[in-house]
C-alpha cells in the first residue's frame, strides 16, 4: 500500500504527571530508543512528534507527543496545553506515593477541569527498574486505573524500555478504535 492510499489520522497526546516521574524519558524511549542519565525538567511543554505506519490496518498515524512540566510554578498555564487533545498517559514513580496521589488529586483533576471532550487515559507506573525501591504496589495502579476510568495500567521503565512501546501502542488502539479501526499489538 502507498502512502496515498493510506488511511491518514493525528493524535494529539498529553503525557502528564509530577516533576521527574519520567514522561520526558518515556518519550525519548519510544521515539528514539535512548535514555539520558542526566535529569533535566522540562520547562513548561515540549512537543514533538512520531510517525507511526500499522499495516494491519493501512493507516499512517502521526502522534503529538505534549510534554508537560510538572512543576507546580507551571500550573496557570497548564491548561493552555490540554485542549484539543485525543489521550493522555499520566505517569507516576513506583518508588514515590505522592506522584501516585498525585495522579488522581492532581493531573485527572486537571483534565477533568480542562477537557471537555472523551480524552482516553493510560496509568503508567513508571521505574520498573527500581523496583526494589517501589512503594506502590502493582495491585495500587491496577485499582487506580479502574477507578478513573483508565483503558489500561502498565508499568514501564523508561530506563531499559520494559513496556514502553506497548504503552504507547496501547493508547493509539484505544484511539483508532474511537473510529471503528483496530489491530493486534504484538
Amino acid at each position: 500500500m502507498t502512502d496515498i492510499q493510506m488511511k491518514q489520522w493525528t493524535f494529539k497526546i498529553l503525557v502528564l504527571g509530577d516533576m521527574a516521574v519520567g514522561k520526558t524519558s518515556l518519550i525519548n524511549q519510544y521515539i528514539e530508543q535512548t535514555f539520558l542519565e542526566d535529569y533535566r525538567p522540562t520547562l513548561g511543554v515540549n512537543i514533538i512528534s512520531k510517525d507511526i505506519e500499522i499495516k494491519q490496518i493501512g493507516s499512517l498515524i502521526r502522534l503529538i507527543f505534549w510534554d508537560i512540566a510538572g512543576q507546580d510554578k507551571y500550573e496557570n498555564c497548564r491548561q493552555a496545553y490540554y485542549e484539543g487533545c485525543s489521550g493522555a498517559l499520566l505517569v507516576y514513580d513506583i518508588t514515590r506515593h505522592d506522584t501516585f496521589i498525585n495522579v488522581e488529586s492532581k493531573w485527572l483533576k486537571d483534565i477533568l477541569n480542562n477537557i471537555k471532550r472523551k480524552c482516553d487515559l493510560l496509568l503508567l507506573g513508571n521505574k520498573l527498574d527500581l523496583k526494589d525501591n517501589r512503594v506502590v504496589s502493582y495491585e495500587e495502579g491496577k485499582d487506580l486505573a479502574k477507578k478513573i476510568n483508565a483503558i489500561d495500567f502498565l508499568e514501564t521503565s523508561a530506563l531499559n524500555g520494559k513496556n514502553v512501546d506497548k504503552a504507547f501502542l496501547k493508547l493509539v488502539q484505544q484511539l483508532l478504535r474511537e473510529y471503528g479501526e483496530d489491530f493486534e499489538i504484538d
